[in-house]
C-alpha cells in the first residue's frame, strides 16, 4: 500500500495550560479558516460547556488546515488533534497518539 503524500495527522501535546488550544486557534486564524468579519471566541476547539467553564480541554478534538507544499506542488491537508493536558485525561492522549503520524510537543519556556 502506498503512503499518501497529501495528508498528515499530527497531535499537539503539552502539560495543562501551556497553550495547546491557543496554538490551534492561531493556526486556524493564520490559515484563514474564519471570515474576516466573523467573531470567533477564544479556545474555539473547547466546545463542551464543562471545558469552557473550567478553561481546560477534556476531550481531544480534531480540525484540519490545508497548506501548499511547494516541493511536491500539491495541497497538503494537515489534520490537527488538540489533546488534553491534564494528567487525569492521559488515556485520551494515549489513544490519540496511537492514531497520528507525529506529534508537536509544546513547551512553555517560562514554566518548563
Amino acid at each position: 500500500m502506498t503512503e499518501r503524500t497529501d495528508l498528515r495527522n499530527i497531535a499537539i501535546i503539552a502539560h495543562v495550560d501551556h497553550g495547546k488550544t491557543t496554538l490551534v486557534d492561531g493556526l486556524l486564524k493564520q490559515a484563514h479558516t474564519f471570515r474576516e468579519n466573523q467573531q470567533v471566541a477564544e479556545r474555539v476547539m473547547d466546545s463542551n460547556d464543562l471545558e469552557r467553564e473550567r478553561g481546560i480541554t477534556i476531550l481531544a478534538k480534531n480540525t484540519a488546515i490545508e497548506i501548499w507544499d511547494e516541493t511536491a506542488q500539491q495541497t497538503v491537508k494537515i489534520n490537527i488533534v488538540d489533546t488534553p493536558g491534564h494528567a487525569d485525561f492521559g488515556g485520551e492522549v494515549e489513544r490519540v497518539m496511537n492514531m497520528v503520524d507525529g506529534v508537536l510537543l509544546l513547551v512553555d519556556a517560562a514554566e518548563g
